[in-house]
């Protein structure tokens, strides 16, 4: 009896990958083990920088807090403690567009917890 394989399945599975590749350098988007490879790696660094994202934003919001404080005559520690003290919530995500977009509303909130 001959063997039977499914090639149906299998090419489609192949270019689908195959088709997510597109664009990628050389032997990476047109030879199959490599194509394969590349975006299964592709996926890990996916995952990894989702995570990574959030870090490098709340850094990024964290010195421009400072950077406006110091402006203000006051540190970043300091702001932030006084601001817990103080029973203000609000977070770093929209006290950093504050000090980028609004310096007076920012300036307003130091003001009060100074």
């Amino acid at each position: 009896m001959p063997r039977s394989v499914n090639h149906v399945a299998s090419k489609a599975r192949r270019t689908r990958i195959l088709k997510l590749t597109k664009g990628y350098f050389g032997a990476r988007k047109n030879v199959w083990t490599v194509a394969k490879n590349t975006y299964e790696k592709g996926l890990t660094y996916a995952y990894r920088d989702r995570r990574n994202k959030k870090r490098t934003f709340r850094a990024l919001w964290i010195q421009r807090i400072n950077a406006a404080a110091r402006l203000e005559g006051i540190s970043y520690s300091k702001l932030m403690g006084n601001l817990a003290k103080a029973g203000i919530e609000i977070n770093r995500k929209v006290l950093a567009d504050l000090a980028m977009n609004n310096p007076q509303a920012f300036k307003a909130i130091v003001d009060r917890v100074k």
